[in-house]
């Protein structure tokens, strides 16, 4: 798998290529490290980056934070992102039975690393905090592809695939909301908290 025609085939092709990946053998393990941990390293680099350069949003304007908070900020979003598609893949399998599906951790995490492809490759645009809403719309594409990975990788009925799909959504957002809280207090919470603005 080469990691580059995959990103670009599953957000320009996605169809054909969900057919390809449902097809294809692989494991867990090499989804995370030949995949995952490489793409999802993109946001929070370039966010990294972008905060030193432009300062944090903050308001109507923008902070300029000590490097050692941006660097915190950068290794927690990390963390998050990949906490992030170990949680949904595992909700994934566990729904599975009841919509129809069967449980496969290998076939459930192919749909959640995959489907976070666009955001992590919009999230090249957080090096310009000013376009981070893009990192927003491939969010939302991430979530097109997640349905039509639903119906080929984990072959759920048709007349079930629209319930499983809004509770998997519903649970992503608990998710990521409660992962992004997590971090922004720790790594900006104290500074905010003791620092007049």
């Amino acid at each position: 798998m080469n990691i580059i025609d995959r990103a670009k085939n599953i957000m320009f092709n996605p169809k054909q290529e969900w057919e390809v990946i449902n097809a294809e053998t692989t494991t867990t393990q090499a989804l995370y490290t030949q995949y995952a941990l490489i793409l999802a390293a993109i946001p929070p680099v370039a966010g990294f980056l972008g905060f030193m350069i432009f300062g944090y949003p903050w308001l109507m304007g923008t902070l300029n934070l000590p490097v050692g908070i941006f660097l915190t900020w950068a290794i927690l979003t990390y963390i998050q992102a990949i906490l992030s598609v170990i949680i949904i893949s595992f909700i994934i399998d566990a729904l599975a039975p009841s919509f129809g599906s069967t449980k496969n951790m290998t076939a459930s995490t192919k749909v959640a690393v995959y489907s976070f492809t666009p955001a992590w490759v919009a999230g090249i645009f957080h090096i310009i905090p000013a376009l981070s809403f893009i990192v927003i719309l491939a969010s939302i594409y991430g979530l097109v592809l997640m349905f039509w990975g639903l119906q080929r990788v984990k072959n759920v009925p048709q007349d079930k695939i629209v319930a499983y799909f809004v509770v998997i959504i519903i649970a992503s957002i608990v998710v990521s909301v409660i992962l992004g809280m997590i971090v922004t207090s720790i790594a900006f919470g104290s500074y905010m908290v003791n620092t007049s603005f």
